[in-house]
Order: C-alpha cells, then structure tokens, then sequence
C-alpha cells in the first residue's frame, strides 16, 4: 500500500557523515511508523532507529545511538537517518521500512520496505 526508496549511500571514509533519505508514498489520512535498518551479507537485518507516523517517539539500538539521529518530514513524505561518525562497521545496505504496528524494534513487524541503499565506510 506505500512505496519506499531509499537514497543517500556511498563510499566514505571512517570518522565521515552521511544522511540517508527514504521517500514515500504515504497520504496525510494514512501514515506510518516507520524505521531504519542494515544487512551484510551472511547476518541478520539489525533494527537501527524507529520513528512514530507524528514524528514523535524515536527509538535507537544501543548500537549506534549519539552517532546517528532519525526525523521525517511529513510534508514531504521523508525520512533520514543522519549518520554522523562512521566506522568501517557500519558498513552495510541500509533499508527504510513502515508499518502500523506499535512495535518497531523487529524486522518481522514491517510489512512495507525499500530496496535499500549501500555505505561503505573505509579506515
């Protein structure tokens, strides 16, 4: 029911910063939470950060919360993750995902995701 593509991945160097965007589909009358995650090859999708459909509410993985910063812009039908400094462990593809559930710490909630954006980050 909502389209997802995510933009803003690259190549960068550790210490470096970089901000994805996710645009949508979404309507003023149907929003979504909505959340970030990552995958290399041979390990499971890690949940990043999550975002109510107001725009309230975030949530981070121990992981990486102080370094990256979840927002959407409704107006526009956004969504970022600013990435702020990167290590080679971050590398990964990185996919936006939406969903009506209330619980937003687990891929297995969304039903609705992007095709995902590649970051590389090099020493």
């Amino acid at each position: 029911q909502v389209q997802l593509a995510e933009s803003g991945g690259g190549s960068v160097r550790a210490g470096d910063s970089l901000r994805l965007s996710c645009a949508t589909s979404e309507r003023p009358n149907m929003r979504y939470n909505m959340g970030w995650f990552r995958q290399v090859p041979g390990k499971e999708r890690e949940f990043l950060a999550a975002i109510s459909s107001s725009g309230d509410h975030p949530l981070y993985a121990e992981s990486i919360k102080g370094r990256f910063t979840i927002s959407r812009d409704n107006a526009k039908n956004l969504l970022h993750l600013q990435m702020n400094r990167l290590k080679p462990e971050d590398t990964a593809l990185y996919s936006c995902a939406a969903t009506i559930a209330v619980i937003l710490t687990t891929p297995t909630t969304y039903p609705y995701w992007g095709q995902g954006t590649q970051v590389t980050v090099s020493s």
